[in-house]
């Protein structure tokens, strides 16, 4: 295993300088070992917080940590040794301590070897989450790992081995009241980097837990996606969020949750089941994320993500109908490049019907890069008139009122049909002709 950050370097070096044992522990070992880049470095050390504080006198150091202190030494964590028994047993109860096994490894830069003494390599290999000795005293310790056992098994694209799996289903109403809100939005955004999150949203819902959670996706599990599509609503959901580039973690989110609203909007016409207006029914998504304290700019931009996922842009869609899509896009400051993301995703996570073609999407977003070609007289808000509330004041003989606002949508509307009409002279004619 090969230490290539400068941070990390120096912090060994300094600990073993100056008597201490130093390993690396954790996730960079659990990384290393599937041959994946590290950023989660932790070093396990047996010097103790006042002499970490001691030998770090010109650092940034601050002690963190809810369940477990820990020191940040230049914003990477140092464990001091929890053995209460004394330094001998370092860094064996340390180990044992770690919440999974896979995470319970560590890395000896000095002997250049691998420590692994829960079989966490084994773990790994087996693609198994399993908790280190008691399970249930490993959740008590801090029940937020029963959604980081989720995650860890999204993580390695695996699943939770079966004693471990038990105690999570005993200890899941310790979500509830237990575990403070804002650290499962933390776990849930780091899971939107994993290859396959969906992963994470099954086990929640196996173990009981995704309706602490998310109760919008919980209630779609047995959906019936309608006559047109292959799988159920909670399916969709999952295979949409999963082709979605983990580039984009909110955008990702959103496609996980964008047809959560089909469970209010579901009625039978005709014997068959639809779902009409259902990108508009995001009341109990909002509800959700506003209880995981996400921010409002956050659910803003997922809402929006969702109303607009459902506009269509096809081959036969007119300039019109494109420049008033773009017209909607910014009124929800979405950029279309998100747009088209969530309607090539959501197409291709539809059983029923065949995902879109490279000629496909090429076709659709040269209809977009057309409409704000720099040789257009392009207008998308009110803003891009030509003319000014202030103008239309002046012009019609008129003080600040609702009339203002109501020219401005129809020279907005008639600039949206023809994109020559952002023009101030031919404005100030529809101005003057306005009634």
């Amino acid at each position: 295993m090969e230490i290539k950050n400068k941070k990390v370097l120096y912090i060994l070096e300094t600990l073993c300088k100056n008597g201490f044992k130093a390993l690396i522990a954790g996730g960079a070992v659990r990384d290393a070992l599937q041959g994946v880049k590290s950023l989660d470095y932790d070093v396990l050390t047996d010097a103790s917080f006042h002499e970490i504080l001691r030998i770090f006198p010109f650092e940034k150091v601050k002690i963190v940590g809810q369940s477990f202190k820990i020191c940040l030494v230049n914003n990477i964590e140092v464990c001091p040794s929890r053995a209460e028994a004394g330094k001998d047993l370092f860094p064996e109860n340390d180990l044992s301590m770690r919440d999974f096994t896979i995470n319970s490894m560590a890395y000896d830069p000095q002997t250049k070897t691998i420590i692994d003494l829960l079989n966490g390599k084994k773990d790994l290999e087996n693609k198994m989450v399993c908790f280190t000795k008691d399970p249930q005293q490993r959740i008590a310790e801090d029940p937020l790992r029963i959604i980081r056992a989720c995650r860890m098994a999204s993580l390695i694209n695996g699943s939770i081995e079966t004693a471990s799996k038990q105690a999570i289903i005993d200890k899941g109403f310790l979500i509830t009241n237990n575990v403070a809100r804002e650290r499962i939005r933390i776990e849930i955004i780091k899971v939107m980097a994993h290859k396959t999150p969906s992963v994470f949203f099954k086990l929640l819902h196996e173990i009981n837990v995704l309706q602490h959670i998310f109760p919008c996706l919980e209630r779609c599990f047995d959906l019936d996606g309608g006559p047109h599509h292959g799988e159920t609503v909670f399916e969709h959901c999952m295979m949409t969020g999963d082709a979605v580039s983990s580039q984009y973690p909110l955008l990702r989110l959103a496609a996980f949750l964008h047809d959560a609203g089909k469970y209010d909007a579901a009625i039978t016409k005709k014997g068959k089941l639809t779902f009409a207006g259902h990108e508009n029914y995001t009341e109990q998504i909002r509800i959700d994320l506003e209880n995981l304290r996400f921010s409002n700019r956050e659910i803003d931009y997922i809402l929006s993500i969702i109303r607009v996922h459902m506009r269509p842009l096809k081959e036969e869609t007119t300039p019109k109908a494109v420049r008033k899509i773009l017209r909607d896009l910014n009124q929800l400051n979405i950029n279309f490049h998100d747009f088209l993301r969530i309607r090539i995703a959501d197409k291709r996570a539809n059983l029923a019907k065949e995902p879109y073609s490279f000629s496909d999407i090429r076709t659709r977003f040269q209809k977009i890069l057309t409409e704000i070609s720099p040789e257009k007289i392009r207008a998308f808000s009110k803003e891009d008139l030509k003319v000014s509330g202030g103008d239309i004041m002046k012009i019609r003989g008129i003080s600040q009122s609702p009339e203002v606002g109501e020219i401005l949508d129809y020279l907005l509307e008639r600039v949206l049909e023809d994109p020559e009409f952002n023009d101030a002279e031919k404005l100030t004619e529809l101005i003057k002709e306005y009634k």
